[in-house]
C-alpha cells in the first residue's frame, strides 16, 4: 500500500475551481487503500442497526430523528486506533456511510408507517420492511446519475454543511495535534450545552423576547413573532453554509413569518367565524404558529416542488451526460476509461435495480386486492415522485443540510389521493395504498439526501463512488428490517398519535405520522385541496428564478420554522467577518484562521449532534422527565431567555476568538 498524506485537505477543497484547475483528493485516484473491508462493513452495519432502533423510538416520542452520520464518524475515528492495523480514512468513510443510512430510513418509516397503526390498518412487518426497502433502494439508484453533477461538476458551488463537518472530523482525526484538540474542544463544549438545553429545563432553547412588553404587543396584535433557536449546532451549520446561502434561507423565513402570516391574520380577524380549509379553526382564533402551519407552510411546499422542477430541468443535460459516460464504460466491458474516484455503478446495474424494485412495488400493491390499473397508477406515482424528489433532496442537503421530508411527503399524499380517487380507490384500502406510496417516496428522498452527503465526503477524501454506492444497500436493508420490527414491537406496547377509547397502552405522539394520517383521511373523505396555496408558492419560485436567486434555498426558508433559519444567519455573518479578518491578515496565518473556523464550526455541529443523540437516549429511560433537572429561573421567561442569549453569544465569541488564536505549531 502506498504512503499518502491523509492529514490535510487541498486548499481548493471548498472553493470554486478556476479555469483549467482540477481538484485532487487526499487519496489520489491512482492510489489504492482499503475501503470496503469486513471491518468497515461490520461496524457500519452494527452502528446502523443501533442508531435505527434508538431513532425510531425518539422520533415517535418527540418527532426528532437522530442525525447519525456525524456521531458515527467520530466513533469511527475512535475505533480506528483499536486495531493492530489502524483503519484507513476511506474505511471510516464506509463506516459512516453505512451507519448514516439509519436516520434517513427511520425518517421515511416514522413519518408514514405509524399512520397506518393510527388508522387501525396494522401493516404486517414484511409490508413495512418492504416499503422502507423499496424506497431506500430507489433513493440510492436514482441519485447515482446525479452524483457527477452534484459532487464533481459543481465543485465549490454548494456549501454541503453536513458533509463538510464529517470530512473535517475524519481529516482532523487523522491529523491530530492542535487541530484535533480544537475539534474535540468545540465538540465537547457544544455537546454539553446542547444536551442540557434540549433535554432538561435549564434555560430556554427558543428565544422570542416576548417578555418585553412592546414585542409581546406586536406578536399579539399583528402576529409578527420572531423566534431564535439558540443552540450551537445551528450556529455551526450557518457558518459552514456561508453568508449568502444563510441570508437567502432567512429571507424566505422573513416572507413567510413577517409578511404572509400577518396578512392572512389581518384578513381573518375581520371575519371572526371565517374557517378556511386546510385550517381547522377560524383564522381569527389562530396563533401565528397555527397560521404558519395551516396555510403558509403549504405555500412553502408549492415553492419547494416548483423549485424542484427547475432543478430537474437544469440538471437534465448533466444527467444525460452521466448516462453517456456510464454507457461508454459499459460498452467497453469495464471501468478502465474512468478514474477510480469518478467511477459509479454501471448503468445496467442501476436499470436492473430500478426494474426489480418496481416489480416488487407492483407485487406489494397487488396484495391489497386493487385493480391492475390502480396498481399501475400507484407504481407510476411511487417511481415518479421518488425520482422527482431525489434531485430536490440532493440540492436541499447540498445547500442547507435540511431535507424537506415532511413537506414532500405531504405533497405526495395530496397528489396521490387526488389521482387515485379518480380511479375509484377510497376508504381504508385507499388510505393504505396512499400511505404505502408516501412511505416509499419519503424513504427515497431521505436516503438520497443522506447519500449525496456521503458521496461528497468521499469525493473530498478520495473514495471510490461505486463502492460507496454498493454498501449503501447493506445499510438500507439493515435499517429497513430494524425499523419495521421496532415499530411493530412498539405498536404492541404504545398507541401512536392518539389512544382509542378503552385503550390502556401508553402513548407515543408520533407527530409527523399523525399529520399524515389526518391528511390522507381528509382527502379520502373528499375534503377541499389547497390548490391556491400551492400555486402561490409556485409563483414565488418563478419570481426567484427570474431574479436569479437560488429558489430552492428561499423556498426551504419559507417552509422551515423561523427559529431554525435565524441562528443560521448568525453563523453566516460570523463566517463572513472571520473570512474578511483572515484576508486582512493574509499568508499562512490567514489560511490557518480560515481552517480553524471550519474546524470549530464542524465541532459545534458534531457536538450538537452528539448532544441530541445522548438526549434522545435519555428519553428511552422509563423514569426520564425533562423536569429532572430544573434551574430556579427556568420558568421566568426574561431570565431564562437572557441566559440563553448570553450562551449563544458566548459560542459566537468562542468561534471568533479560538479561530484567531493560532498556536505556534501552525
Amino acid at each position: 500500500m502506498q504512503s499518502v498524506d491523509t492529514k490535510s485537505l487541498p486548499e481548493n477543497a471548498y472553493k470554486p475551481l478556476k479555469p483549467g484547475e482540477t481538484y485532487h483528493p487526499i487519496i489520489p485516484a491512482d492510489t489504492q487503500v482499503p475501503e470496503v473491508t469486513f471491518r468497515s462493513v461490520f461496524w457500519g452495519t452494527l452502528f446502523c442497526v443501533i442508531f435505527t432502533i434508538a431513532s425510531v423510538y425518539s422520533g415517535l416520542k418527540v418527532g426528532q430523528v437522530m442525525e447519525a452520520a456525524i456521531p458515527i464518524s467520530i466513533l469511527a475515528i475512535g475505533l480506528a486506533r483499536a486495531f493492530p492495523r489502524r483503519s484507513t480514512i476511506l474505511e471510516n468513510v464506509i463506516i459512516t456511510g453505512i451507519g448514516g443510512v439509519s436516520g434517513s430510513v427511520v425518517a421515511g418509516a416514522i413519518f408514514t408507517l405509524p399512520a397506518l397503526y393510527i388508522l387501525n390498518l396494522d401493516p404486517h412487518p414484511l409490508q413495512s420492511t418492504f416499503i422502507c426497502l423499496a424506497g431506500g433502494c430507489l433513493g440510492v439508484l436514482f441519485l447515482i446519475p446525479l452524483r457527477r453533477y452534484f459532487v464533481r461538476d459543481t465543485h465549490g458551488q454548494f456549501p454541503y454543511p453536513e458533509a463538510t463537518a464529517i470530512t473535517e472530523v475524519l481529516v482532523t482525526g487523522e491529523k491530530g495535534g492542535s487541530q484535533a484538540k480544537l475539534l474535540l474542544q468545540a465538540t465537547f463544549i457544544s455537546g454539553i450545552y446542547d444536551f442540557f438545553v434540549t433535554t432538561y429545563h435549564v434555560w430556554a432553547e427558543v428565544i422570542n423576547f416576548r417578555f418585553i412588553p412592546v414585542v409581546d404587543k406586536i406578536a399579539t396584535r399583528a402576529k409578527v413573532v420572531f423566534q431564535f433557536d439558540a443552540v450551537a449546532f445551528i450556529l455551526g451549520l450557518g457558518y459552514v453554509m456561508g453568508l449568502r446561502s444563510s441570508m437567502i434561507l432567512c429571507a424566505g423565513g422573513v416572507l413567510a413569518n413577517f409578511v404572509l402570516v400577518p396578512m392572512i391574520w389581518m384578513i381573518g380577524r375581520n371575519f371572526p367565524d371565517l374557517l378556511v380549509a386546510p385550517g381547522t379553526t377560524p383564522i381569527a382564533d389562530m396563533s401565528a404558529d397555527q397560521i404558519f402551519r395551516s396555510y403558509v407552510r403549504f405555500i412553502g411546499v408549492g415553492a419547494i416542488a416548483t423549485a424542484g422542477i427547475f432543478a430537474i430541468v437544469k440538471s437534465l443535460r448533466v444527467v444525460a451526460g452521466s448516462f453517456g459516460v456510464a454507457m461508454k464504460a459499459f460498452r467497453g466491458g469495464e471501468h478502465a476509461a474512468v478514474e477510480r474516484t469518478d467511477r459509479d455503478m454501471s448503468v445496467m446495474s442501476i436499470l436492473i435495480g430500478v426494474v426489480l424494485s418496481a416489480i416488487g412495488v407492483a407485487v406489494l400493491f397487488a396484495t391489497l386486492g386493487t385493480t391492475p390499473m390502480v396498481v399501475v397508477i400507484g407504481l407510476v406515482l411511487a417511481v415518479f415522485f421518488s425520482f422527482f424528489f431525489t434531485s430536490v433532496a440532493a440540492l436541499c442537503i447540498a445547500t442547507t443540510a435540511r431535507n424537506p421530508v415532511s413537506g414532500m411527503t405531504m405533497l405526495t399524499i395530496i397528489v396521490s389521493s387526488v389521482v387515485l380517487l379518480q380511479f375509484g380507490l377510497s376508504g381504508t384500502t385507499g388510505m393504505f395504498f396512499v400511505m404505502m406510496i408516501a412511505g416509499m417516496v419519503c424513504t427515497a428522498l431521505s436516503v438520497s439526501g443522506q447519500t449525496i452527503t456521503d458521496l461528497k465526503t468521499g469525493y473530498w477524501l478520495g473514495s471510490t463512488p461505486m463502492r460507496q454506492e454498493g454498501v449503501k444497500f447493506i445499510g438500507v436493508i439493515a435499517s429497513a428490517v430494524a425499523a419495521a420490527l421496532t415499530i411493530a414491537v412498539l405498536s404492541r406496547v404504545y398507541a401512536f398519535g392518539e389512544a382509542p377509547p378503552g385503550d390502556t397502552r401508553k402513548l407515543l405522539d408520533a407527530p409527523q405520522a399523525a399529520i399524515m394520517k389526518a391528511l390522507v383521511e381528509g382527502f379520502m373523505s373528499h375534503d377541499p385541496i389547497p390548490y391556491i396555496l400551492f400555486g402561490a408558492g409556485a409563483m414565488v419560485t418563478i419570481m426567484m428564478e427570474m431574479l436569479g436567486v437560488p429558489a430552492l434555498i428561499f423556498a426551504l426558508g419559507m417552509y422551515l420554522p423561523l427559529y431554525l433559519n435565524s441562528p443560521a444567519l448568525a453563523g453566516g455573518i460570523l463566517a463572513h467577518y472571520l473570512d474578511k479578518r483572515a484576508s486582512r491578515v493574509g499568508g499562512n496565518r490567514g489560511r490557518t484562521i480560515r481552517e480553524r473556523g471550519i474546524v470549530i464550526a464542524s465541532g459545534l455541529m458534531a457536538g450538537g449532534a452528539l448532544g441530541g443523540v445522548l438526549g434522545a437516549a435519555m428519553r428511552l429511560l422509563p423514569d426520564y422527565a425533562e423536569s429532572d433537572i430544573t434551574t430556579p429561573f427556568y420558568g421566568n421567561a426574561a431570565i431564562s431567555q437572557m441566559v440563553s442569549t448570553v450562551g449563544f453569544l458566548g459560542f459566537v465569541w468562542y468561534t471568533w476568538w479560538a479561530s484567531q488564536r493560532v498556536p505556534k505549531d501552525s
